[in-house]
């Protein structure tokens, strides 16, 4: 969505920048690109002496697609940003953009996102927040955006500056000044690749910042070639795969093997115990052994499910909070978009009656006035949809108390269910139906255990599925005279053998074991439909599909 959004900001951009300017004429048309020479993993100097890093192989990227032909030149930052000003490169490969900034640079829809980070020695104290920088010593590149930002918002902190972030780093790491402010990727990078072993990222009090191409003011003939290939970069999936190549691998932290190490000798250790006691049991009572051996073996099942049901409520919770605050900033800045968009629209209109139609990122003035609002409601739809989403996996996966007294409405728990399923439903069936009963009565139970059956049940009905031609109903309705609520979920899939059908809710049963199969599901819904008074039941042919019957009793 945040694609979508630099997009239409760029085909307005594009539209003016059209009327108002031409290209920019080139002596001998190469486009000279600069970057530091010391900022990796974005923007380096190899060891063969070559240009290299994310910035540089994506710059390579949009020359190739867009059919231009351009000079790599880097060196120190602040020297690189003065050739810019002067007008002896074209374009910056790389900057953060600001406020501050945008008065003397145009900037192109960001490339990545910079998280700037506090580093400190270790056994000095964490920065909670930026002021408390003020009165120390802290080490900056020279003509950053850390030094700009210091001298506007903490200006009693003694700013140090030096030429690229590996300095700062050395210098700190030496036993020199207080602390230093360092984009969080390249002094990750630095600090391994230096062996800076007492120093740490001591905060992160900043927010993440765009990182983009960025050209003198008013230059929008050049951006215009970066915006467009780094457009159609994204289209294609090239620049993710670039990104994930240079930064993926710092983004992701590192296993821990000694830990790992640790864990398996203990594992091992209680292993050779437990087949230590099992041989001597097995002497005595092999019948009684292997029974309490089964028991332990499923009990160890469901600690290990519960155990992945609360780490992904851990991960959920942090994920859904990543997500929602781009979505809250989508859903408060698309409206004010579509409201420019109205005023520009009468500008637009003007010069369409005056000239005749005109093109816009290679479509018709005429089509597009038309297609602009459709895409903006589009987006807003869009993002809350992914709220919603994000808010029905969160709650999903939250680790809920195990209490059967709350009233649950059934529907409510279905319809939860088939959101999440959304994708899984839509790649296996172009034929799915829900029949909501009408009026149903709430049954107490833990909407959250029932949930997981139903997600349970629709999965296997998917699974079961050999072409999406294939269809499955969800039915959900109210038995008075039993006082049961019904649930069933019939699909036309390949159906179950009869010789399996028996065995479908026996523990560690599967047909589907090469796929991943622990033979576990039936088995915990069962259970947990025990729990709550209710029951499941199933019934199939063999090439024609299954139906899966809940049943529950109501609320007294």
């Amino acid at each position: 969505m945040k694609f979508r959004f630099w997009l239409l900001v760029g085909l307005i951009w594009l539209f003016t920048a059209n009327i108002s300017h031409a290209d920019k004429p080139s002596g001998n048309g190469i486009l000279v690109v600069g970057g530091d020479h010391n900022y990796p993993p974005y923007e380096f100097i190899n060891e063969q002496g070559q240009p290299d890093g994310y910035n540089t192989e994506l710059t390579r990227a949009i020359a190739e697609v867009m059919g231009i032909e351009i000079e790599i030149r880097l060196g120190p930052w602040e020297e690189m940003r003065a050739r810019l000003d002067k007008g002896e490169i074209d374009v910056l490969q790389g900057m953060v953009l600001s406020e501050r900034r945008l008065d003397s640079y145009d900037f192109s829809p960001p490339h990545a996102v910079i998280n700037e980070s506090v580093f400190a020695r270790k056994g000095d104290d964490p920065i909670e927040a930026l002021p408390e920088l003020a009165g120390k010593s802290v080490i900056v590149q020279a003509g950053g955006i850390m030094q700009d930002y210091l001298a506007q918002n903490v200006p009693e902190a003694r700013t140090v500056t030096v030429e690229t972030h590996a300095d700062a780093l050395r210098l700190l790491a030496s036993g020199q000044h207080d602390y230093a402010l360092v984009a969080n990727l390249p002094g990750l990078y630095l600090e391994r690749e230096l062996e800076l072993s007492n120093i740490y990222a001591a905060g992160k009090p900043f927010a993440a910042l765009d990182y983009g191409y960025a050209v003198p003011k008013g230059d929008r003939a050049v951006l215009a070639q970066f915006s467009e290939g780094l457009a159609i970069l994204k289209n294609t999936g090239r620049q993710q795969a670039i990104y994930d190549k240079w930064l993926g691998p710092l983004e992701q932290p590192g296993m821990d093997w000694k830990k790992v190490g640790l864990a398996a000798g203990v594992l091992s250790a209680l292993l050779l115990l437990v087949l230590g006691g099992s041989i001597v049991w097995n002497r005595m009572l092999k019948r009684e052994v292997a029974r309490r051996t089964a028991e332990l073996e499923l009990q160890q099942q469901r600690l290990i499910q519960a155990d992945k049901m609360a780490s992904l409520g851990i991960l959920v919770s942090g994920v859904a909070h990543e997500i929602n605050n781009p979505c809250g900033l989508l859903l408060l800045n698309l409206p004010v978009l579509k409201e420019s968009f109205d005023d520009l629209e009468e500008v637009l209109d003007q010069y369409y009656d005056a000239h005749g139609d005109f093109y816009v990122a290679g479509l018709a003035y005429s089509r597009m006035r038309e297609e602009i609002p459709m895409m903006l409601d589009d987006m807003l739809a869009g993002t809350q949809r992914i709220r919603g989403i994000v808010d029905d996996l969160r709650d999903f996966a939250r680790q809920g108390t195990s209490s059967l007294d709350e009233s649950v409405d059934l529907n409510e728990v279905v319809a939860t269910s088939v959101r999440l399923l959304d994708n899984t439903i839509r790649r296996s069936t172009d034929h799915f139906e829900v029949d909501y009963g009408k009026d149903l009565p709430e049954f107490s139970g833990n909407s959250q255990r029932i949930e997981q059956v139903i997600v349970n049940l629709i999965v296997n009905a998917c699974q079961a599925l050999e072409s999406p031609e294939k269809g499955i109903r969800v039915i959900t309705r109210f038995l008075p005279k039993p006082g049961e609520l019904r649930l069933e979920v019939a699909d036309q899939g390949k159906g179950i053998d009869p010789d399996h059908l028996s065995a479908i809710f026996d523990p560690f049963f599967t047909t589907k074991r090469e796929q991943g199969g622990t033979g576990l599901g039936l088995s915990i819904s069962a259970n947990i439909l025990e729990d709550h008074g209710g029951r499941l039941e199933y019934e199939s042919e063999p090439g024609k599909g299954t139906r899966a019957i809940l049943s529950l009793p109501v609320k007294p």
